[in-house]
């Protein structure tokens, strides 16, 4: 209701709320998170320890929660993020406008963006994400600014504000397009992916000439880059635009042409580590096959993403929809393969 009356949830509740991907709160979790995000150490010049990470440190601990993310170790990343956030305030203060210490407190606050848009939390993510945003916008670096933009982008998508993220994903693609080098495949990279977001938002909007002519931008820099890598976190390569050629698919309603476009990827090519990656095939494929009404599949591909990344089921709104739906049109009891597959992904009150 709150979407189609274009208001916030809380003008219709009278009162804050955030669910968890399981349908119960996440208030401790979140709020453990909001009291550092709303301390503002930066310019309170609050510290927390006479002894703060080095900017070296900084930058390894902010790599490990990367992975760690791109493992769908979200549990993990929870913990760990707020004394992280912490310790990246910390640096920033000490850092007095040095640009090389400040990158390791844009990739921090990156890493943060992602866990909150993951977990829902739209206002809490668009802080992150204009937090690392407003420092990248200092530093004599295109792919800090552009890896922070690419989280601003996707905050404003968990908003519903699809055509301001579309805006600014196109547009800074467009920027960093004619900067792409072949030496430099960090920001080749992170350009790759902004077109690549901007395939899927222009699905979103049902524009499939539009969807398909920025995943063949983000083909073209995936055979620059020549091999599938993991340059700034993107996961980027030319496994990685096959995998969103099915998700556009999926966002444009084509369950025939997702199934079409799977047969092109080969995610045994995807590095080590990518778990939420190799997922979101099976995620895809799973809903495109309970589409045609065919469960059986559809659940035999919910049970290999989980297999890949068990808590990318329960914090995927598309896996628990898909669960729901398949378990609405059972004529008879449903299987129990089916039942605990929902149970442990939440779909089930």
């Amino acid at each position: 209701m709150a979407n189609v009356l274009h208001v916030d949830v809380e003008a219709l509740t009278g009162r804050s709320w955030q669910y968890a991907p399981n349908g119960t709160t996440l208030i401790d979790d979140l709020d453990s998170i909001r009291r550092v995000l709303v301390r503002y150490t930066a310019l309170t010049g609050a510290v927390d320890s006479d002894d703060p990470l080095s900017a070296d440190a900084l930058h390894a601990r902010a790599a490990d929660i990367h992975m760690q993310y791109q493992a769908a170790n979200y549990s993990r990343v929870i913990r760990e993020l707020p004394e992280l956030l912490v310790a990246a305030d910390q640096v920033h203060i000490a850092a007095n406008g040095d640009g090389g210490q400040l990158l390791g407190y844009v990739s921090v606050y990156v890493a943060g963006a992602k866990l909150l848009t993951k977990l829902g939390s739209a206002d809490l993510a668009a802080v992150a994400a204009d937090r690392a945003a407003m420092t990248a916008g200092t530093l004599d670096s295109f792919a800090a600014q552009g890896m922070a933009i690419y989280q601003v982008v996707c905050a404003l998508l968990r908003s519903d504000r699809t055509d301001e993220a579309e805006t600014l994903a196109v547009t800074m693609a467009e920027r960093l397009t004619p900067r792409v080098r072949a030496d430099d495949p960090s920001l080749l990279s992170i350009t790759g992916a902004l077109w690549l977001i901007a395939a899927v938002i222009a699905a979103r909007r049902t524009d499939r000439a539009q969807a398909w002519a920025r995943l063949d931008h983000a083909e073209t820099l995936a055979g620059t880059l020549g091999t599938d890598a993991n340059h700034a976190w993107t996961a980027f390569g030319p496994t990685n635009v096959a995998i969103h050629r099915v998700s556009v698919a999926a966002e444009l309603g084509d369950p025939a042409e997702a199934l079409a476009a799977a047969s092109a990827v080969d995610i045994g090519r995807l590095p080590p580590g990518l778990s939420s990656r190799r997922a979101q095939v099976n995620l895809d494929l799973a809903w495109a096959q309970s589409q045609r009404k065919r469960d059986a599949e559809a659940t035999l591909h919910l049970l290999e993403a989980e297999r890949a990344a068990p808590e990318a089921i329960r914090y995927n709104v598309m896996a628990r929809e898909t669960l729901r739906e398949m378990l609405g049109r059972q004529r008879k009891k449903p299987s129990r393969t089916l039942t605990d597959l929902a149970a442990r992904a939440g779909a089930l009150e």
